[in-house]
This record gives structure tokens, sequence and C-alpha cells, in this order.
């Protein structure tokens, strides 16, 4: 190095992983002449994204991570399509494939890795392909274009992403796989089992317990035998049969190697000035083969390359996402409970293909795998990371509730990684929504990266805005076009696609017309959007439900359930009281208490005791539990009260029994009082009837939690009929245009009073007939669940108590 001249930086490797170190050296002030060298044509580009590509969801600019403008505005020497052939650690020199020679001060190797071709005859043939890569990909595209079938040899993660993105192409595409499960390497057998009934129900075939032996064809494919002697027609191969790491190049070059480039805590390899990162090196003698410890050891490397070490790598804990749409399957750590003092908690539901596996080593978690919803993924694994004690909250570790605001949201610290797939920290998301008063998961993405490929960290993203903006973030999300950021689409957008596509499960309508993989939010709100748009004649999926939903009760904080019967306007009698009574006592219930809505809580009831008690009740469900109907508060109305003027009691009684059982954007509470003194307290009610002289004034979008409201006025009228008729318009007119999760405070708010009474009450509107029919039609289909599931639950499991060791029982 010359004096008073730069140290040069080059780096071998224009990939995820070196130029991640890249990036960490700028960001730290790194005074370095950096020179990089690309094998391939391309610039840095996110290699996860591949599939879409692959798919025709994308264009592959629209992978590309930095642009060339980057490379030139941070002054960095790029060479492309250059290949590095030699290293002399001595000399400090390298040489690349036109025979230049390179001087270094410090050199980063970040290689990455070559696929693994298994001895098969015929892998040169036309029509073979391995899947690692830009030019792999692009060509699989254009040989697509001739082919009809599709043989995919490896049933690994990428093997099965090729696999479902040539579906999405129009082709017929069957799987081989080696053993007798499908990502054995991240399933055990009960998750592999349902992950292959997924596969097949996306239109592929799966043929396990199959190794391939020769792709047969004269000079191009048209088959594959394999070593039971079977043979299948194929016009196009695809190989995915794992990775090596690409290690030619240090190995020359006398640099340690073993199955990886062997690098210490720092990234440095056995010669000074020699680092490398990625899925070329090996450490504590492993490797890795997905992006998120590339992040992680790049930090390091950085640290390490401008001399200030800051804290050392010490391996990292894996996640393993699959990027299937219509699949949602994380696996992370010790899943399968190797090691002493391990024991499983597990939950499987091959109807409804989910499944949930934790696997714990004393008070801590070491390993899950996540099968049908992975909302809660982002929380389990830095619960693994941080080997946190779960003893308070182990009752409700597979309940999955990261809702905001739940109990069981994880409290994450500055360099905890949120977005694997691109090494995010909390830090770097919160830095960056105070610099830039981000708002959203998309503006989030586009100045971090995060949640930008896989977008399971999506929840986790939303909890940090949550923190940062507070009661601001809901206020902003509220304010969105987008149904949610899973979905390009308005809400009104997606209500005509879906009854264009004639979708009628949220799986589906995710797979189609999403991102595949959904989120806490959506999936819950697309159950209750599509029970409206048909009608309640949809598909349920239980795994789109909160817990509430699926057993019909409200969970408590220690996993414990609330049970709210449903007592007509608040007017109940001796023997309903009796049966509470002796309900609490049989089953020893821990707290009955009255509630503000004039009807009875029994805290504390065990998950098992939820069917023998509704049973014993024999009264109908409150569904307190529900974004739907509550209760009809009612005051004494005129039988008793000196002032009543008009019978407010059993006018709430007959709403009551009208309206129970309908699911509502958000929960609904109602009452009605016999007069202006406003004893049942309607004018702060979801829906508000007051008596007066003349009649009733109908009150709408009234609250009294966290948000203090009186109701507008929507109509007066002088009969109950007319009241009933005006109640029933309004709430079916909120069931059809307001937002998941929406209060009718916020949606009168939005759509404006008067636009509301228009609708509703203007004589040439054809709303009215239109809402009636379809209020109708809705209620036809109600049914009472606590009825039902007390005799028949939905699944034998439905009300068993999560245990350790096994499945439910």
């Amino acid at each position: 190095m010359q004096i008073g001249s730069k140290p040069k930086l080059v780096v071998i490797g224009n990939g995820m992983a070196g130029i991640a170190v890249v990036e960490n050296v700028l960001a730290l002030k790194g005074d370095f002449d950096i020179t990089v060298f690309g094998a391939e044509p391309y610039v840095n580009y996110n290699r996860i994204l591949l599939s879409d590509i692959l798919s025709g969801k994308i264009k592959p600019e629209e992978t590309y991570l930095n642009s060339m403008e980057w490379y030139f505005k941070n002054h960095i020497h790029l060479h492309l399509n250059k290949k590095v052939t030699a290293i002399d650690p001595t000399a400090k020199t390298l040489q690349d494939d036109e025979g230049r020679v390179t001087p270094y001060d410090k050199l980063l190797i970040a290689t990455g890795s070559h696929p693994f071709i298994p001895p098969v005859k015929g892998v040169e043939k036309r029509g073979v392909f391995a899947y690692r890569n830009m030019e792999d990909t692009e060509g699989m595209i254009e040989f697509s274009k001739q082919s009809r079938r599709v043989a995919v040899i490896g049933g690994g993660l990428l093997g099965l992403e090729a696999g479902r993105a040539l579906v999405q192409r129009g082709l017929n595409v069957t799987i081989f796989h080696l053993v007798d499960r499908l990502m054995e390497l991240q399933l055990d057998d009960e998750a592999g089992l349902i992950l292959k009934k997924e596969i097949e129900h996306l239109g592929m075939t799966v043929h396990l317990n199959h190794s391939a032996t020769e792709i047969i064809g004269n000079g191009t494919v048209e088959g594959v035998e394999f070593s039971n002697g079977k043979a299948y027609e194929a016009d196009m191969v695809v190989i995915s049969t794992g990775i090596r790491p690409n290690i030619e190049l240090a190995k020359m070059a006398g640099i340690k190697t073993n199955r990886g480039i062997i690098v210490n805590d720092a990234m440095e390899t056995s010669h000074p000035g020699v680092y490398a990162v990625g899925e070329c090196v090996e450490h504590r003698g492993k490797t890795y083969g997905i992006v998120a410890p590339l992040y992680e050891q790049a930090r390091v490397a950085a640290n390490t390359l401008i001399g200030k070490p800051a804290q050392n790598y010490e391996g990292s804990v894996v996640a393993t996402t699959l990027k299937v749409a219509g699949i949602d399957l994380v696996s992370m750590g010790n899943f399968m409970g190797t090691g002493p003092g391990c024991e499983s908690l597990t939950y499987s539901d091959r109807g409804i293909s989910l499944y949930k596996k934790i696997v714990l080593q004393g008070n801590r978690i070491v390993g899950a795998i996540l099968l049908g919803d992975i909302n809660d993924g982002g929380r389990l694994l830095q619960l693994v990371k941080n080997q946190t004690d779960v003893t308070l909250f182990r009752r409700t570790l597979l309940l999955g509730e990261t809702t905001p605001g739940s109990q069981a949201q994880m409290v994450l610290g500055d360099n905890d990684t949120i977005c694997g797939c691109m090494g995010v920290t909390k830090k770097t998301i919160v830095c960056a929504v105070k610099e830039y008063e981000l708002t959203t998961r998309e503006g989030v993405g586009e100045k971090t990266k995060a949640c930008t490929s896989c977008k399971s960290c999506g929840p986790l993203v939303d909890q940090i805005l949550q923190e940062v903006l507070g009661g601001e973030y809901v206020a902003v999300g509220k304010k969105q076009d987008f149904f949610c950021p899973c979905f390009i689409l308005s809400r009104k957008e997606l209500v005509s696609q879906i009854r264009e596509m004639e979708l009628r499960a949220p799986s589906e309508v995710l797979t189609r017309l999403g991102n595949g993989v959904g989120c806490a939010y959506c999936k819950p709100g697309l159950s209750y959007l599509l029970s409206e748009i048909w009608l309640e004649r949809h598909k349920e999926e239980r795994n789109a439900r909160y817990i509430n939903d699926r057993v019909h009760a409200n969970i408590q904080k220690d996993g414990t359930f609330s049970v709210v019967p449903r007592i007509y306007g608040g007017v109940t009698s001796s023997s309903e009281l009796r049966r509470i009574a002796d309900v609490a006592d049989k089953y020893e219930v821990p707290m009955v208490k009255l509630t503000g809505g004039q009807r009875i809580d029994l805290l504390g009831v065990k998950k098992d005791q939820l069917p023998l008690i509704w049973a014993d009740l024999g009264m109908p469900s409150g569904h307190a539990y529900a974004k739907a109907i509550r209760t009809v508060k009612t005051c004494v109305g005129t039988e008793f009260c000196r002032f009543g003027v008009q019978d407010s009691t059993s006018l709430g009684i007959e709403m009551e029994k009208l309206f129970e059982g309908l699911y509502t954007p958000h929960k609904v509470k109602m009452a009605v009082s016999g007069c202006p003194r406003n004893c049942a307290e309607s004018y702060v009610k979801d829906i508000g009837i007051v008596a007066i002289q003349t009649g009733w004034e109908i009150y709408v979008g009234g609250a009294a939690g966290m948000t203090v409201r009186k109701g507008d006025l929507l109509i007066a009228v002088k009969t109950g009929e007319e009241a009933i008729r005006a109640a029933t318009l309004f709430l079916q007119y909120y069931r059809e245009e307001g937002n998941y999760l929406e209060r009718t405070y916020d949606f009168a708010i939005r759509v404006g009073i008067e636009k509301i009474r228009q609708e509703l009450f203007d004589s040439e509107s054809p709303r009215p007939s239109e809402l009636l029919e379809h209020f109708r039609l809705s209620k036809e289909a109600v049914v009472d669940p606590w009825k039902t599931e007390s005799q028949r639950p939905v699944h034998p499991y439905q009300f068993k108590e999560l245990v350790s060791g096994g499945k439910t029982d």
C-alpha cells in the first residue's frame, strides 16, 4: 500500500453476503478503496425471489438490491462477469479469468455455494437445470415454453418452490424425493405428511423414496429412470438436491478448508488479511445455506475489517421459511428435539393442514415447526435466540396470539434480527421510522429492505411500528387504501375480485390475489369478508381464525377462558340464575362477575370444560369473545319506571333476538333507553335507541371506551317496528361497508352521517331492499355454536388442553 493511499479491500463475490459486508463497512465509515468481482453479469440481487421470477410474478430487475448507481456513488470498482481464478495470499494479489492481476490489502471471500448434482447419468442433456441463480432461472423460463411435463428431483425447500412456480406457468410438475418425507432437514414425520398433502393440493404430484439413476433421451430430456426400476416421462428436469460450499479458490490458495472455508468468530480465515462470509464458510463445524446467518456474519466481518471488532460471531439459530403461495411453513432450531431433557408441545389437525410443534429444553424453547399458521414465527424465533424463560406463559405457547396488545407479544432488543431474509435489526427499523417518518410496512421495506422477501416478518414490523408510533400508527393504518399490506388491492377491489373469481376460502384469496402468506390481521379479516360476501355460504378455515373464534370463548392471560351466556336485554329468570349458579359450583369456576352489558361472566374456565358448561347451561352463546353482536342493554322502561315513555325492555329483547349470532367488522354493543335520561347509555353505543314522547330516536357510532363519543342521530321514527328496521339497515350497511376491525364510530366518521342517511333512507336509493334481503339470508345461516359444538366438536382436539410430549389427548 502506498503512503497516503487508501487500503485496498477486494471482495470476491457480488452476491448478498459480499455486498452485505460492503454495506456495513460503508455504514461504519470504513475508509477503503473497494473492488468487487462478480462471476455473474448482474448487480447484487435478491436470490430469495428467484421463484417469483420463475413463476412470472415479477421481473428480474425487481430483485436488484443495489443499482449500478449505488456502486458508482460509493466509488466501488465493480467487475461483472469476471471470475477470479487464483489467489496469492503471500503476494496479496488475485488473478481473474482475463489474466489481470489485482492487489489487495484485505480480501473478503464470499463465493457462495455450488448446486450439488447427484451421480445421475445424462445430467448434461438439454433440458436439465440446476436451480441456484438468475441464469438458471432465465434458462428454465425459456425452456419451459416448449415443455409440458417437468420432473423436479429433490423435495427440499428450493425444489418445492421451483415446482410451484412451474405449475403457475401451466406445466405438469412431479416432485421426486430421495427419502420418505419432504424437507426432511426441516420437518418431522407429521409435518412432512401434512406438507405432502398441501403440495399435492397445489397441483403437483409427489413420489417419495425415489432415487434417480438416469435422465433418458437423445440429447434432450425425454424422461427419468429410478433405482426402483420405474421410469417417468418428462421433457424438462430440475435438479435441486442441495448445495456445496464453493471453496476451490481458497483451497488452491492454501487457505484452511474442510466442508467450507474455516473461519473464526471474527470471520478471519487461516491467512492474515483474508476473511470469508456466507455459504462458502464453515464456522465451528457448521455451514449455513440460508440467508439470515450471512447478515449476522457480515456485521461481524465489517467490524473486524475496520479494526473495531464489536462482537464475535457465535453461530446462528436458523429459521427456514417455505416461500410457496398457499402454504405457510417455518421451521427453526432443534425442531426434532434431540438432546437431553427435550420435550415437545405439539398440535396437529390434518383436516385443516395445521401443525404446531414447540421443542422445550427445560423452560426454554430450542426449536419449533409451524405449518398452516406462521404468524407467531418471528416471536418464537426471538424466544429461541434469546433463550427466554417461558415458564409463565408455557400454557399458551401454541395459541399463537400475536395481535397488537396481546400478552404474547415479544419484547424485542435493538440488535434482534427482525427480517432474516435481509438481515435487518430492530434498531435499523426504529431509526428509519423516526428519520423518514414511516408509518407502513411498505415504507419500512423501501428504506430498510425489511419485509420485502418472504414477508413472514410482517407482524414483527407491525409491532415495532406500533411501539414507535403508538396511537398514531393505528390512525394511519386505518387511512390506508389497501385491505392489508399482504394485498395490493383496496377492500373494494378485493371484494370485486373475490366475486368474479368465486373465491370462498381465505387460503384461496391469499394464493390468487395476495402474497400467499397472509398475516394476523388479514386472515381473520378475510374470514369475515368472505362470510359477508357469500352470506355465510363460504368455506370456513379454522386456522384463519383467532383462538377465541375457534373455541367460542374469550381466552384470558393464564390460558383459561370466560363464558358469557346470552341474557336478552339484561332480563333473566330465577331458573337461568340457578343453572348459572349450579354450573359455577359444579365446575368450580373461580370467578362469577356481572358485566357492564347486563350479563354474567364465568371466568377461569378450562378449555376442556367449555362444551360441558355450554350443555349444562342450555343458554345461547353471548358472543362476548368475537367481533360480533354483543348485547342490547336496556333500562326498566315503562313497566316499572316512573319516567319511562316507551317500552324499552321489550324492544331491546326483540332487537337482540333479531341480531344475535351475526358477525361484524368489530364488536357491536347496543342499548335501548326508555327516556332521554339515558339509563341504558344508548347515546354512547354502536347502535342506541332512545325513547321520546313521539316515538324513538336512533343513534349510531357512539363510544365509551378509550374513545368517548356521543353517537350521531341517524333518524327519528314513530314506532318500535320502524326503529328496528332503521337499526337493521344501519347494521347491515356497516357489515357490508365497514373495514375489518373498524368500530362503528370510526365508520360513521369515515363515511359521514349524511351519506349514511342518504343510502339508507332516500326514497330513490336501491340499498334498503338489498340490505334487508342480505340481512335475511345471513340470519338464515346463523347457528348457535354452543349448541352445535357442545354436542359435536368440529374436530376431536378442539377442546383438548395442550400437553407436553405429543399430541393433545
